[in-house]
């Protein structure tokens, strides 16, 4: 059984940095995209950070470029979001995800299995 719980969340000021983490069951990451998709209230969702299939390349939203950085350690079966320089309207619920289906992030929206989210609100 898949499965993936996100921890890390919380209340940080503007100019804050958080670790979001994710961890992983049931899969080896090695065949599935993974990454990170937030949804704030009223708003749909939108991709954060994926990281590639097969060779581990990252893609970012624009609105995070040079601020957030996606990692693994498939030793610990860990996923990991770092965020810093965070800004109000990064405020949202973010969702690990892990895609079989997806090989390139760049061929399409991350989906496959979700956790239950965690969190982040940025106070300004």
């Amino acid at each position: 059984e898949v499965q993936l719980v996100e921890s890390g969340g919380g209340l940080v000021q503007a100019g804050g940095s958080l670790r979001l983490s994710c961890a992983y069951s049931g899969f080896t990451l090695d065949d599935y995209a993974n990454g990170w998709l937030r949804q704030a209230p009223g708003k749909e969702r939108e991709g954060v950070a994926c990281m590639s299939k097969w060779d581990d390349s990252a893609t970012y939203a624009d609105s995070v470029k040079g601020r957030f950085t996606i990692s693994s350690d498939k030793a610990k079966n860990m996923v990991y979001l770092q965020m810093n320089s965070l800004k109000p309207e990064d405020t949202a619920v973010y969702y690990c995800a892990a895609d079989p289906l997806l090989a390139y992030c760049k061929d399409g929206p991350l989906g496959g299995y979700w956790g239950q989210g965690t969190q982040v609100t940025v106070s300004s």
